[in-house]
């Protein structure tokens, strides 16, 4: 069994440093890696990204992340990247890593994702060119995780996003918000490979539970749903869902 620790929108700031230490120091104990799923800051700024590494570096377990919405805020997201990787942190963006857990190698495919909606109520790739930008976007951030997802040799596959995957997990949302937190292409890419898990964020007000139409179980692990400093996941056994850690 491969346990995942895993949380998203934690919004990390001078103010927030000390907030979730406690319960990550106790992580080496209880999973074998960490999986944060976008916005790791406020503002997407240098300093915050700082803030970030000392609060989620130095674990004692392997800390994987894509970036997310307000991480590119400051339009400063390669030099966010550059501090968390400098500090030991994974930062995947259509891209993958192979995890060595006890004799498994657990693979992770991430990327920021992107908005466009869901069947049935979807934009499309039409019309203006802003739309078209927009749509194609979508398109290829979905098409190139399908290829990092589909890249990876390993004993179970999880994809990391910020963006939804599928609209079950965002439930709770307003309905006319849902094309801004996901998108079905997302979904397909998932589907695409023999992915075991799949966990995103962004969705504050949403639902944790869903699946995509392929029937891979989907995750929203934002910290405003999940309300503690990560949930526990499992792979290589009867079901993903481990009982909630207290943080």
């Amino acid at each position: 069994m491969i346990r995942i620790a895993a949380v998203g929108d934690v919004h990390v700031d001078k103010d927030v440093v000390g907030r979730y230490r406690p319960a990550l120091e106790q992580l080496p104990d209880r999973a074998d890696a960490l999986l944060v799923a976008g916005d790791l800051t406020r503002h997407g700024t240098v300093d915050e990204a700082k803030c970030f590494a000392t609060e989620f570096g130095g674990l004692g377990v392997p800390v994987v992340v894509v970036l997310g919405n307000h991480d590119h805020q400051s339009d400063q997201e390669q030099q966010v990247t550059e501090v968390l990787t400098d500090s030991g942190i994974t930062v995947l963006e259509c891209s993958a890593t192979v995890l060595e857990i006890r004799g498994h190698r657990l693979g992770i495919a991430g990327a920021k994702g992107f908005g466009g909606g869901f069947a049935g109520a979807c934009a499309s790739n039409f019309g203006e060119r802003e739309m078209k930008q927009f749509v194609g976007t979508t398109e290829e951030i979905s098409a190139r995780l399908g290829e990092a997802l589909r890249s990876v040799r390993c004993d179970a596959l999880v994809a990391l996003t910020h963006y939804s995957p599928v609209p079950d997990t965002l439930v709770g949302e307003p309905l006319e918000i849902y094309a801004f937190l996901g998108c079905y292409q997302l979904g397909h890419a998932v589907d695409s490979a023999p992915t075991a898990l799949a966990l995103h964020g962004h969705a504050h007000h949403g639902s944790e539970r869903g699946r995509t139409p392929g029937g891979v179980p989907v995750r929203n692990v934002a910290h405003p749903v999940i309300k503690q400093a990560y949930n526990v996941y499992q792979l290589l056994s009867e079901s993903v869902d481990a009982p909630l850690v207290p943080a």
